[in-house]
């Protein structure tokens, strides 16, 4: 997956924008609020997916414009393509090839890749939910039936919990309570399991990477947090084990009035040569953790899809030292790598790619 192009028009603070990209790093400098940032978000639409800051899409219109129109000229590895995208307060319009687009949605596998922000560093630092979610991302992503399988465990988790805040009112309800939790364990078992695949094989990846980031002086690893579950175990194990927690718990639950056991409530280890990266990593490891782990992500991609998704990489360079620095700049081989950072002199060290300052929205 290449780009060849993006232009931004009436987009964040830029007015007119076009850059015309190399096929391997590319490095988008200057100042803090300057729209570094708002380029990679510009080209990170282009994926289907909503904006990683979060921002609603009337904020993405430029001040005092009614439209801002996004264009990216693209290849996979079958042939070349271009993507329109105009957002209005009428909503947004979408074209792939010149060919109208009912939603964003549809973009999905069609421009793939992978964003590291410092929001990332959530992945790290703080609870388990971040982590949680960024692993069920990325496999909602690559199998659309486990968004199903998730899904439906989130619905079946649901009507658990309002059952547990009546329960205690009619005990007729323990007969409901019985085959909630058989169902409930049956999607357990299907979302640990997947799970767990992902992890083993994210694991594999992120230690790889991280190696180079660190010249093998430190080995990450990536684990679920339970001693319960293993790669040997089946679906019918797993589901075994969901179902056993659930009666074990059933009391605390009831007296909890909510679901105190499951896939919603687990977590993901990140270590570094098996200490805690949360607890024990500086801050230059936790970023290089955040960052392994984003393009071991990209990794699976390719794995699954057999396409090298783009690597947009925001404010990576903050907290590393310069051979880690270094290793952002210069070994992130066989993919394309679009890059900010606010120290000019970072630039120098670029072997090759290209160096873009952007001033006011402008490139210089």
């Amino acid at each position: 997956m290449k780009i060849s192009s993006v232009e931004l028009n009436n987009f964040r603070n830029i007015s007119s924008l076009r850059l015309e990209a190399d096929d391997g790093v590319n490095v988008i400098y200057g100042e803090n609020a300057q729209g570094k940032t708002n380029i990679l978000e510009g080209i990170w639409l282009f994926t289907g997916c909503k904006s990683f800051r979060g921002a609603k899409e009337s904020e993405l219109v430029r001040f005092g414009e009614d439209f801002a129109k996004l264009r990216l000229n693209f290849a996979d590895a079958s042939r070349e393509k271009n993507a329109d995208i105009t957002i209005s307060p009428k909503g947004k319009q979408i074209l792939l090839n010149g060919v109208q687009l009912k939603s964003s949605s549809e973009l999905i596998g069609s421009f793939y890749a992978v964003i590291f922000s410092p929001s990332h560093l959530s992945l790290i630092k703080d609870g388990p939910q971040g982590r949680r979610k960024f692993i069920d991302t990325a496999l909602c992503q690559l199998k659309p039936s486990y968004a199903e399988v998730l899904s439906r465990y989130k619905h079946t988790l649901m009507q658990r919990n309002a059952l547990l805040k009546d329960i205690h009112l009619n005990s007729g309800l323990y007969d409901l309570l019985d085959t909630l939790d058989i169902q409930l364990a049956r999607f357990s078992g299907q979302v640990v399991m997947q799970r767990l695949k992902y992890i083993d094989i994210l694991s594999g990846y992120s230690k790889e990477i991280y190696g180079g980031i660190s010249e093998n002086k430190e080995e990450i690893s990536v684990k679920y947090s339970r001693n319960d579950l293993d790669l040997s175990l089946s679906l019918e194990d797993l589901c075994r084990i969901e179902a056993q927690r659930l009666t074990d718990a059933r009391k605390e639950d009831i007296l909890n009035r909510s679901t105190t056991v499951g896939p919603h409530r687990d977590d993901i280890e990140i270590l570094i040569n098996n200490v805690s990266a949360r607890s024990f990593g500086s801050q230059g490891q936790q970023r290089s953790c955040a960052l392994a782990l984003k393009l071991g992500e990209s990794e699976i991609i390719k794995q699954v899809t057999g396409e090298n998704p783009v690597a947009l990489l925001d404010d990576v360079m903050s907290e590393l030292d310069e051979k880690r620095q270094d290793y952002v700049l210069n070994h992130i081989n066989d993919r394309q790598v679009f890059l900010t950072c606010c120290d000019p002199s970072q630039v120098l060290r670029l072997c090759g790619g290209k160096s873009y300052l952007i001033k006011k929205g402008e490139l210089c």
